[in-house]
């Protein structure tokens, strides 16, 4: 994969950097870690300014973002209640928890989505839940691309002032933000211990 993303920077330049983002939020085990680094080192040699790279990989990860939303509001929570009233037990997730984690969204939505930016996985999966409750438009497109383009401008201007080294960007970055996914997936997991056990009582 490392390989097929510099040849993608490097022969396709701005376009290529824009593609890949939007493809990174579409499926997550493709690393911004690894292409805006890659971004800023081309934008170190010349290849495409500093400024083009940034507004490449913000635009991708927008697109990419989007689109999960438009899907998730288009499908709505309204749609997905009867399925989680019937079998949401066997995933640990109540009507309930689905209200409450409505009320949390709608209330902490702008902080949600900056945050989400930063993380793999959260970052694309942050947007089906910001649709399936219908966050309005404006305030999920701003905040998602306030986020997203910090989270850019940080891993392009490493990879640009590091130029050669810029795999040591990813090499940092990556299993830090892990270590945060999987304090994520440990409470999902204790939540769903606690509803199962709950649900025998």
């Amino acid at each position: 994969m490392i390989e097929w993303i510099t040849q993608t920077v490097g022969s396709a330049g701005a376009p290529g950097v824009f593609f890949l983002m939007f493809l990174e939020n579409l499926f997550p085990p493709i690393p911004s870690e690894l292409i805006m680094p890659l971004a800023g080192f081309a934008a170190a040699e010349g290849r495409m300014s500093l400024l083009t790279a940034v507004l490449s990989g913000t635009a991708g990860s927008l697109l990419g973002n989007g689109l999960w939303y438009e899907v998730a509001r288009a499908v709505g929570s309204r749609r997905i209640r009867p399925l989680v009233d019937r079998h949401g037990r066997w995933f640990g997730v109540s009507g309930q928890d689905m209200d409450r984690a409505e009320r949390t969204l709608r209330r902490y939505g702008p902080v949600a989505l900056f945050f989400g930016r930063m993380l793999p996985a959260i970052r694309t999966l942050i947007s089906i839940p910001a649709g399936l409750v219908e966050i309005p438009r404006y305030v999920f497109y701003l905040w998602t691309c306030i986020g997203s383009a910090l989270w850019v401008m940080l891993l392009t201007g490493a990879g640009y002032l590091l130029r050669e080294q810029y795999r040591k960007v990813e090499a940092f970055i990556e299993p830090l933000s892990y270590v945060v996914v999987a304090g994520l997936v440990g409470a999902y997991l204790w939540h769903l211990w606690r509803s199962r056990k709950a649900a025998r009582c």
